[in-house]
Formats: structure tokens, sequence, C-alpha cells
């Protein structure tokens, strides 16, 4: 499958690199596209030969085939002692207007999918009412000034801003009248942090005022860039969701804080990209799930074939156990969907997985957890007695499967304590565990204190993430 979007990379994350050695090592790493950023230390845009320096990036960009989005987050550009401002929501916002109208005039020349910007944190002068009227009344001139040069300016949404999630940036949108040339820019890991539907329910929920996409892993609740594979992010998912939606636009990897490593992340970025790609919605999957929704009966003998067709492998490199999901998991969740969706009885799902080997129970457990949010009273009743009975396995990846968003949306607290210890004694990474962020709390806090003094005692190493679990005391 050929997909419409452009995959790139960032060049906030190759600061240690001149933005030509960058740019090289973007092509030669496989990605057909760049997110520039406007600043230090690659492009000055008030410099005196701005436009000669756009003109010459222009012809680069063009040699490389590469399409571009223009990236306005530059630190200290404005303000060499204070980090992002002044930002559009800031009293005196001069400077921040006049460098957004520039990156529209380098966008033009670059002929730039889009200009990608955000509102800023309020400061302690503006309240958020007053902050409001700023943002909009300064995001009409810019907009203004974007549809007499024909650019698109799409605004990000960022964890602790006053446009915190999708739903701030369509009802920002609105208020403008809905501009064709106003759109919206997704981070995939913000989503992990402050979405209150995921990734898959915020771009949804962008739909087609989509125009921009960053790329990044994170953990719920903590705004820090991460590599993809080492932070909650339901990549399959998202991939998953953008076809949906038929995207066309970059995606681009955003990790500002990892130019010391950025040739070997520009590598690995794509390899964990192009295998979620892969197990997103394989031709075979497509199949089995218009098979199906037509005729439910035949779910068995497609969950059988579903590791010959697709493959086993897992979804993300860095995860060689496949603790987090393989390409036939994803496969036989999309068959769980399928009968969910076709309104199938979930004695089907009981069969499938009571007379399916482990792999096929994987299926199962991470097709429950897709549609965890909308089960009706029957299906969460069976949902609930697969989950339990996986938990008592001793197996690790069906373990891991079975504490998706199922587990957190309907298991019991004791249940899901215990299958987050569970997890631990295993030595399964807790980034497996959907929910950790909402649902642990003292008791499960406790047990892992314990479960710790107990390997002090014996002389024993702790887990590396046994801090996700005890951070509640620090919480509280």
């Amino acid at each position: 499958m050929t997909d419409a979007w452009a995959f790139g990379y960032g060049t906030n994350g190759f600061a240690d690199h001149t933005l030509t050695d960058a740019l090289d090592i973007i092509a030669d790493s496989g990605y057909d596209a760049v997110a520039l950023t406007l600043g230090h230390p690659h492009l000055d845009p008030f410099a005196a030969d701005w436009r000669a320096q756009a003109e010459r990036l222009a012809a680069n960009l063009e040699r490389l085939r590469f399409r571009v989005v223009v990236e306005t987050g530059a630190r200290y550009l404005l303000d060499p002692w204070r980090k992002h401002r002044p930002t559009l929501v800031d009293r005196d916002a001069g400077s921040r207007v006049a460098f957004l109208q520039r990156a529209i005039e380098f966008a033009e020349i670059l002929r730039a999918d889009c200009v990608s910007l955000w509102s800023g944190v309020l400061p302690d002068d503006v309240d958020a009412t007053e902050g409001w009227e700023l943002l909009v009344s300064r995001l009409a001139t810019i907009v203004s000034f974007a549809e007499e040069r024909g650019v698109v300016v799409s605004v990000e949404p960022e964890p602790g801003m006053l446009v915190e999630t999708v739903t701030d940036a369509l009802r920002l949108r609105a208020e403008l009248g809905d501009p064709e040339l106003l759109g919206i820019t997704v981070d995939l890991g913000h989503c992990v942090a402050v979405e209150p539907e995921g990734v898959v329910g915020a771009l949804r929920q962008a739909g087609a005022a989509l125009r921009n996409v960053q790329v990044d892993d994170m953990l719920p609740g903590v705004h820090e860039h991460l590599e993809l594979g080492c932070g909650a992010l339901d990549l399959v998912g998202a991939i998953e969701t953008l076809r949906e939606l038929g995207y066309t636009g970059i995606a681009a990897v955003e990790l500002p804080r990892h130019s010391h490593d950025a040739p070997r992340l520009a590598r690995t970025s794509k390899k964990t990209w192009d295998a979620a790609a892969s197990a997103a919605r394989h031709p075979w999957t497509s199949r089995a799930v218009a098979t199906v929704t037509a005729t439910p009966e035949r779910a068995s003998r497609l969950f059988a074939e579903a590791g010959r067709a697709v493959g086993r492998a897992p979804v993300h490199p860095g995860d060689p156990h496949g603790y987090r999901g393989t390409a036939d998991d994803g496969a036989r969740a999309a068959i769980i969907v399928a009968l969910h969706e076709a309104a199938t009885g979930p004695e089907i799902i009981r069969d499938l997985f009571n007379e399916g080997d482990d792999a096929e129970r994987r299926g199962v457990l991470r097709g429950l957890g897709r549609v965890a949010a909308s089960v009706d009273e029957s299906w969460r009743v069976v949902g609930v007695e697969l989950t339990t009975a996986a938990l008592r396995t001793n197996d690790p990846r069906l373990v891991a499967a079975a504490m998706g968003e199922f587990a957190a949306t309907h298991l019991d607290d004791h249940a899901w304590r215990h299958g987050v210890l569970k997890l631990v004694f295993m030595g399964v990474p807790l980034v497996v565990v959907s929910g950790l962020e909402d649902r642990r709390d003292a008791e499960l806090a406790a047990m892992a204190s314990r479960y710790a003094e107990e390997r002090r005692a014996a002389g024993r190493s702790i887990p590396n993430d046994l801090h996700l679990i005890d951070a509640v005391h620090q919480e509280n």
C-alpha cells in the first residue's frame, strides 16, 4: 500500500548539524519530507538576505524532492532570556506576529504544505478570557496575511497552552469563521499526554481540518517527546486513522531534544514507522474485515489464517518480544472490531478465545481493547471473563495484551492491580498497561513498594519502570 501522506523528519532534531547536512541525512534515511523550524541554528528569518536564503533552500528541497512544512517553534529567537516569548497571548506580541508573517513568506517561496504555529502559555498578567480575545484578533491578522499569499496556516494544540486540545483548536477555528486555509496540526505524542479520546479520537475530531501531523511518543500526562516505541502511543491505530481520513499532508518526526543522536534516530524512527504502517490494516485484513462483517461465522477460519497472512513480527522494532503487539495481533483485533460493529453476540469471541491458541487469544484481547468504550453489558461481561482468564496464565505476551484499554475501563480495582504486579513479576515493561496514569493508587503503590523491598533484601535488581507505580506518592 502506498500512503498518500509524506513522511518527514524535523530539523529541530538536528540542531548540531548544518541545515544542508541535516537535509542530506534525512534524505539518505529514506524520508520524503522535512519539517523546517525557522530560527537558530539553521535559518535567521530576519537576516538581510533572508529571501535569497529561502530561494536557495527551495532549490535544494526540489533537488531532494522533499515536501516541506514550516515550523515556528524556535525557543529563543525573539527573546534571548525568555523561551518562546512573546506569544500570541502576550500583551505585546508584535515580534511574534512579525515572525509568523515572515514564516508565511518563507512558506510561499518554499511552496510549503503549511506554516504550523501554536497559541502560547498565558502570562501571569493575562487571564484566559483576555488571552482568548488577543489570540483570535491576532490570528485573524495572520490568516488574512496568509490568504493573500495562498499559504495554509495550521494551529497546533500544545499541553499547557491556551489552545491545548483539538477541541480548543476547533473552537478557535470556528470563531474565525472556519477559514479554508486555517487547519489543525496534531502531535501524536500530545494525544497520549492530554487528549481525552486518545490519538484515534483526536485525529478523527480534527477530521478534514487536519493539515499537519507531528510524530513522537509520550507517556500519559507527561509532555516529553520520546523516541517512537518508548511511550504509550498506539502508532498502528494512528496510522490506520490517517488512512481512514484520507490524510494527504506531511507526518514528520518531532524530537527537538534529541539532536545528540540525530542520525541514528532518523534511521530507527523510519523503521518503526514503516513497521507500524505495514501492520496497520494489511490488505488481507481489509478483506477479512469485509468477510466477517457479512458472514460472522467465518471469523474462526480467518483468525487461524492471520499469522500466515500478515506475519507475526512485533509492531515496534524496539519490542522484540511483541509485548506491545504483533502484526497478527492487529489483524485479529480488526476482526473483533468488525464483529462488534456488526452487532454480533459476544459468544463468538468467547469461542475464538477458548478454542484458539495463545496468539489467537491475544487477538481477542487486543480487539476488546479497541471497542472498550462502546461495548454493551453482554460484551462487557464476556470481556471481563476472558481478560480475567488471560491474567491467570503465565504467558507474558498474553498478560500484556490483557492489560490494555478493556482492562483499564472494565476490570475491578483488585484484578487490575494484580494484573499490573504480575507484569512486574514477569519483567514486562509497564508501558503496555493502559490507564496506568489514571488508575494507579496508594494500594498499588504500597504493593509495588513491598515488592521492591523484597527484591532489595534478596540482593536482586528492581525493575527500571517501577517508579511509574510509585509516582502516586509524589502526586499525593
